[in-house]
């Protein structure tokens, strides 16, 4: 069976092909139903041709997976491992579910990356039995192809093994690397391709697993997963997991360290170390009116609780959806709440990503579009239409620089192209924000009376299922779109989706605020005196304008005098802080270094430590920003890591 279905059917549309349980997991707010599939309610009929046709075969594969889930489909992992922080290794055993869409399939294909395999055996008639294996090739973005033979009858097999020190998708830090500074700290990050660093699965968005967990740590540690909690609670290094609902193999997740616990509502908390439990459950304190406003919107949230937890500085990325329990950068905590759009984003994945999942790394501006616009919805919600118009405004000018510089014309579409190099690629501006202006387009199009419960209805329909572009799509033409079937053309949504660049129909957001933060900046460039500029009321979207906007003509001379007056160079808003950064290398504004490297060497966010190091290449400083490298890359995320080597052409 094909995994892409015909149109207006999710890629793995029905609930048996994918072992979907029903039902929760022990706590009532956690009881799901899956849609059951009829295609005679959602697929083109008679009277009208699809104008979207699903891909199928090769053309709708996910390119960077080995495994052959259009024969077996892996449905539940159970996971039994021991974190040895003294060898930087993870081991012990999985056992993997699975259903076979193929009856001749006689070979299970997995992902692997640098996992030496102990055991491997067959589940037969309740025996466990040896059976073999091959591990095929490494390649240095996929990892290895882990082709496991299985006897007949064989439903699940059993597979020991343990992780590499230098697993790409596992960051261990020294307790010196740690804020306490008494303990190690280890977490993950398996967004896109890295969960097979930790586990051999099929590591692909298009098949969908539940699991379980046993992890045993040295006592004093806590350990965390995006599952339910360990019931216990008790710190004593043995804790156990569940996650009933199935998700994608990226969205497993664990951190170990000494880590503490604030509740903000019975439904919502906050985990981190000590030195910023605190500080974040303030910063954070908004999160469950975001849930309100979102479950308002767009349905129930399906997942049972919602936590964050703060990682140390080096976790490479503002936010990680993982379920249950969002990964957040320790950049977040500006004391304002001026950056929590993130945490709405993070809390918006529980319904566009993890609850509707791309089925290929071509589609992840289902997963980023589709999230970057339910945030600015609730930021609007919670916050009022000038903050949501701000963030719009300041995304647009981020997306067109994207653009313009992007090496390929062919990735500036929300669909990816089919010879995509590395999944990296697709998280760009082009998936958050271009898709999130392609659903604000519709929005305006259609009015929000009918689109707001298109959306709704979209994530029911497809809720716990991976789908593509194509399925989107049919299913919007099928539920929007023939319902008023003036406001849009066919020409329109394809240029929105497949052409390169984003049309002239793309919103253009105005904000009365940044027009004031303009015409002051213009009055400085003019001649005025910096004293002149009164900032006492700016929050953090109109200092961000007003710092990109700088004209590359501005002098060091000129950014001395802001120094002076605003103290920018010690700016402890990282957004603030490296959009500074970036205007003085480019003018060559000197007593930037020294705060500047202090930024480098205790902030890990990709976001900002990316376009710094590139800035430093380009503007004549390599051999400064190479030594300043040299000293932060041991406390960099192996992510980073293998990024800023590019950067300095390693």
């Amino acid at each position: 069976m094909s995994v892409r279905m015909a149109a207006g059917t999710s890629v793995l549309a029905l609930t048996a092909a994918l072992g979907a349980c029903s039902g929760g997991d022990g706590e009532p707010e956690e009881e799901i139903s899956y849609v059951e599939d009829d295609a005679s309610d959602n697929t083109p009929g008679t009277e009208k041709e699809a104008s979207w046709t699903a891909l199928s075969g090769e053309a709708a594969r996910d390119k960077f997976t080995y495994a052959n889930y259009e024969e077996i489909t892996v449905t539940h992992v159970d996971l039994d491992l021991n974190v040895d922080f003294e060898t930087k290794i993870i081991s012990g055993a999985a056992v993997l579910d699975f259903e076979r869409r193929n009856s001749e399939a006689d070979t299970l294909v997995l992902d692997a990356n640098d996992l030496t395999i102990n055991t491997v055996e067959a589940n037969v008639g309740g025996e466990w039995v040896e059976t073999d294996y091959e591990m095929g090739p490494d390649d240095e973005a996929m990892g290895s192809k882990f082709e496991i033979e299985l006897p007949g009858g064989a439903d699940s097999v059993r597979i020991g093994y343990a992780t590499s020190p230098e697993a790409e998708g596992v960051q261990w830090l020294s307790p010196e690397q740690t804020k306490g500074g008494e303990f190690p700290y280890l977490f993950t990050q398996f967004q896109p391709l890295y969960a097979r660093t930790m586990v051999p699965l099929q590591d692909t968005p298009a098949v969908r697993i539940t699991y379980d967990a046993h992890i045993t740590t040295p006592p004093e540690l806590i350990a965390v997963m995006s599952a339910r909690q360990d019931e216990d609670g008790t710190r004593d290094g043995d804790y156990s997991f569940k996650m009933s609902q199935p998700i994608p193999s990226y969205l497993l997740a664990l951190a170990v360290g000494d880590i503490e616990f604030r509740a903000i509502s019975d439904k919502v908390g906050v985990y981190s170390e000590a030195y910023i439990v605190d500080d974040a459950a303030a910063e954070f304190e908004d999160t469950p009116k975001m849930m309100d406003a979102i479950e308002a919107l767009y349905g129930p949230y399906r997942w049972g609780r919602y936590d964050l937890i703060v990682l140390p500085p080096s976790f490479p990325f503002g936010g990680m959806e993982n379920p249950r329990l969002s990964f957040m950068t320790p950049t977040l905590i500006a004391g304002d709440k001026s950056l929590t759009n993130v945490v709405a984003h993070e809390l918006a994945h529980s319904w566009s990503g993890n609850l509707v999942t791309n089925a290929t790394w071509r589609d992840a501006w289902l997963n980023e579009g589709f999230t970057s616009y339910v945030e600015n919805r609730t930021m609007e919600a919670l916050y009022g239409v000038d903050r949501a118009v701000m963030e719009r405004a300041l995304d647009k000018k981020s997306l067109v620089n994207d653009v313009d510089i992007a090496p390929d014309p062919a990735l500036t579409t929300l669909k990816m192209p089919a010879d995509l190099a590395h999944p990296d690629d697709a998280f760009t501006d082009v998936s958050y924000v271009g898709g999130m202006f392609f659903l604000k387009f519709l929005e305006t199009r259609f009015g929000r009376d009918a689109f707001d419960p298109f959306l709704k209805s979209y994530f029911e329909h497809y809720a716990f299922q991976s789908v593509t572009t194509e399925d989107f799509l049919s299913y919007f033409e099928d539920n929007l779109w023939e319902n008023d079937p003036d406001a849009v053309t066919k020409a329109e949504i394809d240029a929105w989706v497949y052409e390169p660049g984003f049309p002239d129909s793309i919103e253009d957001p105005q904000s009365d605020a940044f027009e004031k933060v303009q015409a002051q900046l213009d009055a400085w460039l003019g001649g005025g005196d910096v004293d002149g500029l009164e900032t006492s009321a700016w929050t953090t979207h109109e200092w961000l304008y007003f710092l990109r906007v700088l004209p590359n003509s501005v002098t060091a001379e000129q950014l001395a005098a802001l120094d002076q007056r605003f103290s920018l160079s010690e700016s402890e808003n990282a957004e603030i802080a490296c959009a500074w950064y970036l205007k003085a290398l480019a003018a060559g504004y000197e007593p930037v270094f020294e705060p500047l490297d202090i930024f480098l060497t205790s902030v890990g966010r990709g976001k900002f430590i990316y376009p710094l190091y590139q800035s430093l290449v380009d503007n004549g400083y390599r051999d400064w920003g190479y030594a300043v490298y040299q000293a932060a890359r041991p406390g960099y995320h192996p992510i980073a890591q293998r990024r800023i080597d590019g950067i300095f052409g390693e």
